[in-house]
């Protein structure tokens, strides 16, 4: 087999591993967007990006063709997938699947720099996508947060009257 295409094989299996190990995460806390979802965007993300750097690198300079074109055409489309599982719920004034729609747009990014051999970035940046997923949650930041806010809230509503 060409050595090339083990080589874009290897990094497509990367990209999936990848969004799997974050869409594992999303699956296990019941979100929206999963194990699949998850590692579909990055796989594709990946292979796209693979496509527009090496299956068209001939075209450059014989044309206006711009690898990185495509790159931004990726963030349009997963942007448009995003927006597809934001919610927002009136009754209760909330946003929903913000978060899964921000991940999955993260892992568009590391599918990305896999696509683009940046394989300890992506690593790094899956795991720290995971600390900020699981370590919020874990240490109820955002409910500490809320929580403080309430407090500043009727303090300064307090000081007003």
């Amino acid at each position: 087999m060409d050595p090339l295409q083990l080589d874009i094989i290897f990094r497509l299996i990367i990209s999936a591993v990848l969004g799997a190990i974050l869409g594992f995460e999303r699956e296990y806390v019941g979100k929206s967007a999963g194990l699949r979802t998850y590692m579909l965007v990055s796989l594709g993300s990946a292979l796209f990006t693979i496509l527009s750097e090496d299956g068209l690198r001939s075209y450059i300079g014989i044309s206006s063709f711009d690898p990185s074109r495509i790159i931004s055409q990726i963030v349009v489309g997963v942007g448009f997938i995003g927006a597809g599982l934001i919610i927002f719920q009136p009754g209760e004034n909330k946003i929903r699947g913000l978060t899964t729609a921000a991940g999955l747009w993260t892992v568009a990014a590391i599918g990305v720099s896999v696509g683009l051999k940046y394989y300890l970035v992506s690593i790094f940046t899956t795991f720290f996508i995971l600390i900020v997923l699981s370590g919020s949650r874990y240490f109820n930041l955002e409910t500490r947060i809320h929580r403080l806010s309430d407090r500043r809230n009727k303090n300064v509503d307090s000081n007003s009257q």
